[in-house]
């Protein structure tokens, strides 16, 4: 009975260890639940770094949305799917290390390219450099019709205001050098039942660490829903002003 007994209970626990690995197995295998983006509650990514992502993707839709009629790349398309997608010559004389690098913003119909950094010199300095890199190499292998140059003239700004005059969230970017358009993020501070013209004449400061810590990932999703038309995350009382919205 004892022996029996055992192997009774050894059965059971290794059909419980299969439907927990069954059960773990399956859950991965599950497709995520939402396809809002976010920033994962354990990461360890500078909240600096994330907010610049969000000014990345920000800047290139409102780029995209700008140039309608344009075939714009944006920083997840690499350089061979560039020239062979945009259709400006022959991507295999790309050099192989050359292949993976990713423009910010890359316009192949008016033949255009912008690098973005942050509003300051240093980063000014690094991506005119890459410009330079990115337009040195898709030159090498454009066709003489189809040669590109770093762009001039894209400036703008978006809008996060949450709540009725809550934190405003100003993003916005300018273009002082081709193929170099710097972005800034500010703040403007709580201003109940205000105009919209107040709100845009308070004093910019710079962003407190407590707002980005508490609300950065909130901000992607906003603009995120906002430029996709989807719904607003939830806890986001306020509103996201796309600069098509206010001109």
């Amino acid at each position: 009975m004892n022996k029996g007994g055992t192997r009774t209970r050894s059965t059971w626990r290794l059909a419980g260890l299969i439907l927990v690995l069954v059960t773990a197995l399956a859950a991965q295998a599950e497709p995520p639940s939402s396809t809002i983006p976010g920033r994962k509650p354990d990461s360890s990514e500078p909240w600096s770094a994330f907010l610049g992502k969000v000014a990345h993707e920000a800047i290139g839709r409102a780029y995209s949305v700008q140039h309608p009629t344009s075939v714009v790349f944006l920083n997840t398309v690499d350089l061979y799917r560039i020239v062979e997608k945009g259709e400006l010559g022959d991507p295999e004389r790309l050099p192989g290390f050359v292949r993976r690098l990713r423009p910010d913003i890359t316009d192949t119909r008016l033949l255009v390219l912008f690098e973005l950094k942050p509003d300051n010199e240093k980063s000014r300095e690094i991506g005119r450099k890459e410009a330079g890199r990115y337009l040195a190499a898709l030159n090498e292998v454009a066709e003489p019709d189809k040669k590109l140059v770093g762009g001039t003239g894209f400036e703008g700004s978006l809008f996060l205001e949450f709540e009725n005059g809550g934190a405003l969230w100003p993003l916005s970017w300018r273009t002082p050098e081709p193929g170099v358009t710097l972005y800034r993020w500010s703040y403007r501070r709580k201003k109940p039942n205000a105009s919209w013209k107040e709100r845009a004449a308070q004093k910019a400061e710079e962003l407190p660490r407590e707002e980005i810590e508490q609300r950065g990932e909130l901000a992607e999703q906003a603009i995120w829903a906002a430029y996709e038309g989807g719904e607003r995350p939830k806890g986001f009382q306020g509103q996201v002003y796309l600069p098509v919205d206010y001109r």
